[in-house]
């Protein structure tokens, strides 16, 4: 065997192994941290092309344990076609990649310790924020519970006398919401007619006037008028976004609203929402009539004659 087909035969040694074991030069780069135009050099055998003398048999000794050769046996294999190059140097250099690798291993070894152990002290550490949290609600009950007994025990040591005030107090109290919220549970708006093009409402109110409020959609405008009992309250073109309110009063029969964009109005009679368009139903609304107080069936007969 001539030297030069020796010489071919180890880069194609090494090219056939990387092969067979399905590594790419970029992998074998990454696997052994050599530069891939020296793996591309040893392929080669262009070993002048390396760093140095004494990197050719550590380079061609790391390249052929990574694809799964005995990086010492070809050495021996292939001692005189290799720079003898086993120097002090050389051995310090060895002695100094392995000492890195041995360091690299053992970080990588601690992370991932780490990873291991730290989804337990995150739960851990959860744990202890959920106990803190309710040790610290437990004891701010406690002290609440603790300042409210002091303060009954100072009420009771005051005056009859104050305590039959209160309690007259909270009773009248309690009477007026209960009066004001049944005055105003008392209005009571009843659809008679609702069509595409007007809507007949009977409403039954306790107040003795009432609030209307019409109120445009942010995006749409249109022109509104209102009459009561035939005279003229309002009359006007809304903006975007903008309301009136019309004073109703105790003794009116019969409110009247003429609607340009109804499906975009919203009518409430002393904050109680009047639904004209039936949910959406009948979108283009003109006239509006609310017959208060028993005026329903003049209304509904004006209402049909319109």
């Amino acid at each position: 065997m001539s030297e030069e087909n020796t010489r071919v035969e180890i880069g194609k040694k090494l090219r056939d192994a990387r092969v067979s074991m399905g590594y790419t030069l970029d992998d074998l780069q990454q696997a052994t941290k050599i530069q891939r135009r020296y793996l591309i050099a040893i392929e080669d055998e262009k070993f002048d092309e390396l760093p140095g003398d004494f990197y050719v048999r550590a380079f061609i000794k790391q390249y052929a344990d990574t694809v799964g050769l005995n990086g010492d046996e070809l050495l021996k294999e292939y001692n005189d076609l290799l720079p003898q190059s086993k120097s002090s140097e050389y051995s310090e250099h060895m002695s100094q990649a392995i000492e890195t690798r041995a360091g690299q291993k053992k970080s990588v070894d601690s992370l991932d310790r780490v990873r291991q152990y730290l989804p337990t002290v995150v739960i851990a550490v959860i744990i202890i924020v959920i106990l803190g949290a309710i040790w610290m609600t437990a004891l701010h009950g406690h002290k609440s519970s603790s300042n409210n007994n002091d303060i009954d025990s100072s009420s009771v040591s005051v005056s009859g006398e104050s305590s039959q005030k209160s309690s007259s107090k909270k009773t009248s109290a309690s009477s007026s919401s209960k009066t004001t919220t049944k005055k105003s549970s008392k209005l009571k708006v009843t659809a008679t007619t609702q069509s595409s093009s007007a809507a007949v409402f009977d409403v039954t109110t306790a107040s003795q006037s009432g609030k209307l409020k019409l109120k445009l959609d942010p995006t749409q405008r249109s022109w509104i008028s209102v009459t009561t009992d035939g005279t003229s309250q309002f009359s006007q073109t809304l903006t975007a976004n903008s309301a009136q309110t019309v004073n109703v009063a105790g003794s009116a029969k019969k409110v009247v609203i003429s609607l340009g964009n109804a499906k975009y109005t919203t009518i409430t009679l002393n904050g109680k929402k009047i639904d004209v368009t039936k949910n959406g139903q009948y979108p283009n609304v003109r006239k509006v009539t609310l017959n208060l107080n028993g005026s329903s069936t003049a209304s509904s007969s004006s209402a049909s004659s319109n």
